[in-house]
């Protein structure tokens, strides 16, 4: 017995005694409360963590936080606030508010699994499932999914998509503590066909991204007082070109990326391939920025 505990311990220690660094995302994924300090967000959206994070509150008078089996329903304060006011509109405008998932970690940093963004406490998922009660228990928000507002070929949105979808990704844009906000691009064509001209300026912050039919995607600007925050380039202003995006770059995610997606380009026998990456899931305290450490060792 004496021998196998040995052994056991040995293999556990191996990788460390060899000068392997723990990965980031299992030391962060390991923290169940946020860290006792001033709120802060540090670094990038897809590299960072964050300090003095707050819970959303699993339940809300407009609100679930969903899948809390991952404990992911925090954030900085500003982006609880905004959760908070986007799903009071929502019940204005007709809904019973709003079905909240990912956020980010109680410390934020890199996930054990999922997103690699959602580091610094300013991302969150909203499902596209407008909710029918908001009493669910912890085991149906387990169970439960969001729609889809796409069709299956990804080039229009489907009969689940309704005008309350379109005043609600409205509002959500026009906030001004909005940096951005990722939908499928079928989203953005259908609202850009039926967005009033004289009222399109938000669609600025209406990008298109693969994966967001299911739920959309808020992304806030860096917050006052985190000036170790770094907000996301290039902004939405150039990346639309000072419009809206309502063209041709945003015709190309239904017409030239998905016949990329569907008959993608054979490898050269000649090109050398590049060395992979590092992702979110690999990195080490190392890659983040150094304050993570203290915002890791804070109680």
């Amino acid at each position: 017995m004496k021998i196998g505990g040995f052994l056991i311990c040995m293999m556990l220690l191996a990788p460390f005694a060899a000068g392997a660094e723990p990965l980031a995302n299992q030391l962060f994924g390991a923290k169940r409360s946020a860290s006792a300090q001033k709120a802060h967000a540090i670094g990038t959206y897809a590299k960072g963590c964050g300090a003095g994070f707050v819970q959303l509150p699993e339940s809300g008078p407009t609100w679930q936080a969903m899948r809390l089996s991952r404990n992911r329903n925090w954030g900085h304060p500003e982006l609880v606030q905004y959760l908070v006011d986007l799903s009071a509109h929502a019940r204005k405008l007709g809904w019973a508010g709003l079905y909240v998932g990912d956020m980010s970690q109680p410390r934020g940093g890199p996930m054990t699994s999922g997103h690699s963004s959602h580091q610094i406490g300013l991302d969150a998922d909203i499902w596209m499932l407008p909710p029918k009660r908001l009493n669910l228990s912890r085991g149906e928000r387990e169970k439960i999914s969001s729609i889809s507002v796409r069709t299956n070929d990804q080039t229009r949105v489907n009969g689940n998509w309704t005008p309350t979808h379109h005043a609600l990704m409205k509002a959500a844009a026009s906030d001004p503590r909005v940096d951005r906000i990722f939908v499928a691009a079928a989203v953005k064509i259908a609202m850009c066909k039926t967005a009033k001209r004289s009222d399109k300026a938000w669609l600025q912050k209406i990008r298109p991204l693969y994966g967001h039919n299911t739920h959309f995607h808020v992304r806030l600007k860096c917050p006052k007082g985190s000036g170790l925050c770094q907000t996301q380039t290039p902004t939405v202003s150039e990346l639309s070109k000072g419009g809206e995006g309502c063209d041709a770059t945003l015709n190309w995610w239904v017409t030239e990326y998905l016949d990329q997606l569907r008959n993608p380009p054979k490898p050269s026998k000649k090109t050398k391939k590049a060395p992979p990456k590092k992702g979110a899931r690999q990195f080490t305290m190392a890659d983040l920025p150094q304050q993570c450490s203290s915002v890791l060792a804070s109680n």
